[in-house]
């Protein structure tokens, strides 16, 4: 088992940035792809961004390209999200999950973290 925990979301200013972090547990975590997605209240769950167990493929939702970058650091097993120009439409619960494939299919995904709240005022 993974064992996931999100850090670092906030309320912030339209235009401003955050980094949010993903603490897994174990020594597994270089193995796994990682993803972050996100879920507005009356919204579906969707892909923010993926990453693949060895950094060298990524994958951007179009709404986050040039403006959210996804990276990992697998010596402290710890992944992030940087957010900048933050709108209000970025307002939702971001959650990080980890999963055999670098894929925005949700499917995959195995394991999941509790989320943590970004809340961007206009």
């Amino acid at each position: 088992q993974v064992q996931l925990v999100e850090s670092g979301g906030g309320l912030v200013q339209a235009g401003g940035s955050l980094r949010l972090s993903c603490a897994a547990s174990g020594r597994t975590f270089r193995t796994y792809a990682m993803g972050w997605f996100r879920q507005a209240p009356g919204k579906e769950r969707e892909t923010v961004a993926v990453i693949s167990w060895a950094g060298g493929n990524t994958y951007y939702a179009d709404s986050m390209k040039g403006r959210f970058t996804i990276s990992r650091d697998d010596a402290k097993n710890t992944g992030y999200l940087q957010m900048n120009s933050l709108k209000p439409e970025d307002t939702a619960v971001y959650y990080c999950a980890v999963g055999p494939a670098a894929t925005p299919d949700q499917n995959r995904y195995n394991y999941w973290g509790q989320g943590t709240q970004v809340t961007v005022s206009s």
